[in-house]
């Protein structure tokens, strides 16, 4: 599909879309709970139908009804085959997998796209120290696996992505781990285990104590805390998607964006730093942010914690006027695509510069953007980045793979032109 975004004032309101972030771990804590889980607002992106399929692989009952998703499950695992598919989700795969060897069947994990070339070598490290057979594909997908994951005292490297901590946190707390604990080295992310934490806190989960985010200690056996009975769980709005809602409004419009959390755990919340240091004129309430059109002033900000961010802040420095400075290009090699490269040479083709030195990325903003055609290299956020910097070009910008926004925030196209973005799509 391809998309063509006219230079376009926005205005209006539009609620945020569901985090998947949240939407993925709430299948894996509903999926280990046990009993009847009813989520309200779910997500409806790739991703999200990715982990409802697992669970339902991994022996849970999933049914739509109406706005809502009814999950019934066992607290133990029990796959339907031998196989789970975690299309091109990295939550899913790095989650999941450790989730799936509490099983003592063996599994074959699976996925597709990008998916395949994310590297997962952690596995091959550390399963085989939790009694769970493993072989990779050269440290690469497909993963086979078999258990039953016992848990131990580990050290494991959180340098690459804190979602492989998520997995291990969710299957420790599920084989009701007694007196152990995963120690921790260079941990990323760490806003993301956060949310991981409160998740299973919500969910009535065996949660363990967080010392400073270097150790996770399981404390000695106690009363199982499975709550079997029926659970109303909401899943709170998308950060990541917001920020590109967010960034639009500050690059051409007057806008209002509603559903996001100001209180949430979710590490992209930190776009609203870069949007205050960017002098972008916003007003912040519990229940809706308000932003409008604005002069705007280069910004530094550390994205070390939350490389989601990248896309939608290099469409704001885009158009600050001055060189704009982003840490953190270190996170993005093993995205959909490598991002810092995807960002530079996408953006290029608009005209803005892009350059790297060590582990920054200066963005040279305020020299205006130009028609031209762009490709998302199936990458969500890149087509959302390329879009959201269009609006405010001096002629159409032509983004190829567009339908990569299903991914993340499938009513992208359709929430723009809500906000009478001049938006054409081609599904030819």
């Amino acid at each position: 599909m391809q998309a063509a975004v006219q230079p376009s004032k926005i205005s209006g309101s539009i609620t945020a879309p569901t985090s998947k972030s949240a939407m993925q771990r709430a299948c894996a804590a509903a999926l280990l709970k046990g009993g009847k889980t009813i989520l309200q607002n779910p997500g409806i992106s790739d991703d999200d139908k990715a982990a409802l399929d697992i669970i339902r692989q991994l022996g849970a009952n999933v049914e739509q009804q109406d706005e809502q998703i009814i999950i019934n499950s066992n607290p133990t695992v029990k796959p339907l085959s031998n196989e789970i598919n975690c299309g091109e989700s990295g939550l899913s795969v790095r989650m999941f997998t450790s989730i799936a060897a509490l099983s003592n069947q063996q599994i074959t994990v699976n996925g597709r796209g990008s998916l395949v070339k994310r590297p997962l070598s952690f596995f091959n490290e550390t399963l085989p120290n939790l009694n769970v057979q493993c072989q990779s594909n050269d440290g690469l997908l497909p993963l086979k696996i078999q258990g039953p994951l016992k848990p131990k005292n580990i050290e494991v490297d959180g340098s690459l992505s804190s979602q492989f901590l998520t997995g291990l946190l969710f299957a420790y707390s599920a084989a009701d781990a007694s007196d152990v604990t995963i120690k921790v080295k260079n941990l990323n992310s760490k806003p993301y285990i956060d949310l991981t934490l409160k998740m299973m806190e919500d969910f009535g989960l065996k949660t363990p104590e967080n010392k400073n985010y270097e150790e996770f200690y399981f404390p000695k056996k106690s009363v199982s805390q499975f709550n079997h009975s029926n659970f109303n769980y909401t899943v709170e709005a998308d950060w990541s998607g917001g920020a590109f809602l967010l960034v639009a409004g500050a690059i051409s419009g007057n806008i209002t964006v509603k559903g996001l959390d100001v209180f949430s755990t979710q590490a992209d919340k930190a776009i609203l730093q870069a949007l205050i240091e960017s002098k972008t004129n916003m007003s912040i309430t519990e229940k809706q942010i308000e932003i409008r059109e604005s002069k705007l002033q280069p910004f530094q900000f550390n994205a070390t914690d939350c490389p989601d961010l990248f896309p939608p802040l290099v469409a704001l420095a885009a158009y600050c006027d001055g060189t704009s400075v982003i840490e953190g290009i270190h996170r993005l090699t093993h995205k959909e695509s490598n991002r810092a490269l995807t960002l530079q040479e996408e953006f290029a083709k608009m005209g803005i510069e892009i350059s790297f030195q060590d582990d920054l990325m200066l963005v040279k903003g305020g020299t205006g953007l130009k028609a031209a055609r762009v490709s998302s290299r199936h990458d969500h956020r890149i087509a959302m980045a390329c879009a959201v910097a269009a609006l405010k070009a001096n002629g159409e910008v032509i983004i190829d793979d567009a339908e990569a926004v299903n991914k993340s925030y499938p009513q992208f196209w359709e929430h723009l032109q809500k906000l009478n973005a001049e938006v054409s799509l081609n599904h030819n």
